[in-house]
């Protein structure tokens, strides 16, 4: 599993991602795990990008870059999607949030340069004014068994009224007397919902869901259900090499094939509708061993290069994972080998998400 640099041992242990510091774990990454089914984990997500796009044409210039229709979007609706160069290549996953007079972008740290810079190219600022508000807003994440519960309380909200926000939906709400907008989040298997906040009022927000019953979290044991979920991570499992249909966004719903034209839409309809990809990005169950290192070589039955590791974890679930990019001919349920460093190990080439039970 990559997180970062560590810069402190100390709890809580902080670590590095894409420059921006970030907390790796609170002393006990289990019972961080363990929160998701118990409880409810609260996690700092401000590592991530956030910008600002405004002006009655912002929504038509976005669906202009993007893999999903945007223009579909209505106030309080959200979507997943990429960002494609010309050659269909991924150079950001983002998640557009439709408010009332602006949309609201996020991105995964890695991705934040090339996202900008793509917007930079493409985006007229005269016509469709942008801004990063990545310093003026921050982000944290609740997921578990009593996130509805203990979020609900925190905002005044009914627990059925967060249940009936579809995927990427947000409500606007107070926690602490400080304005909140709430979006049901997936990137997790456990319910999940993501609260963007004013920069100032985060601290009190994030007291108020640790007062309401929230575990602190920290990105460790975030990486070990987001990899269980199957969730591709910018800069790790997907980057600018990747092409949509390698990542399962199809299965992801982060593409349309109704929309208008988009950057690298070309390539991402061709394989649509004439042809395929060459390789597909799983999931490896290895059992009691070492989860191995990125970039790691997969090798088939024969000792061919069929692959490489991508993100790994040690879950409490079913040991040793790791999200593979593997040719297109390896059948789920085959045995691969991992050339990893403590030897050559065997694994079993799964589906994403990794199964439940």
């Amino acid at each position: 599993m990559t997180a970062g640099q560590i810069v402190s041992g100390e709890y809580p242990a902080l670590g590095v991602v894409a420059g921006h510091s970030v907390t790796l774990h609170y002393g006990n990454i289990a019972a961080e795990y363990a929160s998701l089914q118990e409880g409810a984990m609260l996690t700092d997500r401000s590592v991530r990008g956030r910008m600002r796009v405004d002006g009655p044409k912002a929504a038509e210039m976005l669906t202009g870059l993007v893999t999903n229709d945007v223009l579909a979007l209505a106030p309080g609706h959200g979507q997943y999607a990429a960002a494609l160069s010309p050659k269909g290549r991924i150079v950001a996953d983002v998640r557009i949030f439709a408010r009332t007079d602006h949309l609201l972008i996020d991105v995964p740290p890695r991705a934040r340069a090339g996202f900008d810079a793509l917007v930079r190219k493409y985006i007229n600022p005269r016509v469709v004014p942008y801004v990063d508000v990545g310093a003026d807003m921050r982000q944290l994440a609740i997921a578990g068994a009593a996130a509805r519960a203990i979020l609900g309380g925190a905002a005044g909200l009914t627990r059925e009224a967060l249940a009936a926000l579809a995927p990427y939906a947000h409500i606007d709400a107070e926690i602490a007397g400080r304005p909140a907008m709430i979006v049901r989040a997936l990137d997790l298997a456990a319910d999940g919902y993501e609260i963007f906040v004013p920069t100032d009022a985060f601290g009190a927000i994030w007291q108020r869901l640790v007062a309401g019953g929230a575990t602190p979290g920290g990105l460790l044991a975030w990486e070990i259900a987001r990899i269980e979920n199957g969730r591709p991570e910018w800069g790790i499992d997907i980057d600018e090499t990747t092409i949509p249909q390698e990542a399962n966004l199809d299965e992801l719903h982060a593409i349309s094939y109704t929309k208008g034209c988009y950057t690298g839409q070309e390539v991402v309809a061709r394989i649509h509708f004439r042809g395929h990809v060459n390789r597909h990005l799983r999931g490896l169950v290895l059992g009691h061993s070492e989860p191995p290192v990125e970039r790691s070589v997969v090798l088939s039955s024969e000792g061919k290069q069929i692959g490489d590791v991508r993100s790994s974890a040690l879950s409490p679930r079913m040991g040793a994972i790791a999200m593979i990019m593997v040719r297109r001919e390896v059948e789920m349920g085959s045995t691969v080998a991992v050339e990893a460093q403590s030897g050559v190990i065997q694994g079993q080439v799964v589906s994403l998400p990794f199964p439940q039970e």
